[in-house]
């Protein structure tokens, strides 16, 4: 009876011990893959520091800028290390549509573009009122004339548009189903209008709104370190 068994007791055996043996590498690669997996929180910190010495100039409306669209980017871009400098059309204590507060540290007519490696255009309820305007326009223009790295979130891409950096490049904005009036105003102007979050396109990059902040924070880190 025990020679009858002993066949059944080994094979039984090493079909557990290679069970176990997959299962642990298996369980390694599960490992490896999940470690290769880049999150926006990892590359967060492998962009630490990656911006010291870099200037980025971040524009808002002085009255109803979009809270998360300013205060994700900032300190997503400050956690890099990039010295932030907020822009208005004046001084003082800007209001976020949300109740958020920013020391504004330079008005646009203070603003040269070619003193900062990237110039940053915040969207929210109040950006076309304070922003759309030929002071911002000029410094779009200069911004793209000194080679340095210009971004809008939200509806501010519609400022990029009609100051005329954006004919043949592609770009997103900010729309709603009943409101395409954005979209409209950057194929006017010859952009090459994408359904995405975040496009890039040369130094020029432009996110669609506050769910895009963290993506398009990260983008100006990668044009303005060369990723």
């Amino acid at each position: 009876m025990k020679r009858v068994l002993l066949p059944f007791v080994v094979i039984a055996t090493l079909i557990t011990i290679g069970f176990l043996v997959y299962q642990n590498l298996t369980s390694k690669e599960g490992e490896v893959l999940k470690g290769e997996e880049t999150s926006p929180e990892k590359e967060i910190s492998m962009a630490e520091k990656s911006l010291e010495n870099k200037k980025i100039a971040m524009v808002i409306a002085f009255r109803d800028f979009r809270d998360i669209e300013y205060f994700i980017p900032r300190d997503v871009l400050a956690g890099a290390g990039a010295k932030i400098v907020t822009v208005s059309s004046q001084k003082g204590q800007a209001l976020g549509a949300d109740g958020g507060e920013v020391n504004v540290n330079l008005t646009l007519e203070e603003l040269n573009p070619g003193d900062f490696d990237a110039v940053v255009f915040i969207g929210g309820p109040g950006a076309l009122k304070h922003l759309d305007n030929e002071k911002s326009y000029e410094i779009v223009r200069k911004t793209i004339k000194a080679g340095k790295v210009l971004g809008a979130i939200c509806i501010s891409p519609v400022i990029l548009a009609k100051a005329g950096v954006l004919d043949g490049k592609r770009a997103t904005v900010w729309s709603a189903p009943l409101q395409k009036e954005s979209i409209r105003i950057l194929e006017e102007n010859k952009a090459i209008y994408q359904d995405k979050a975040v496009v890039v396109d040369g130094k020029i990059v432009t996110g669609n709104g506050p769910g895009a902040a963290r993506e398009f924070a990260l983008s100006v880190i990668r044009l303005l370190t060369g990723e």
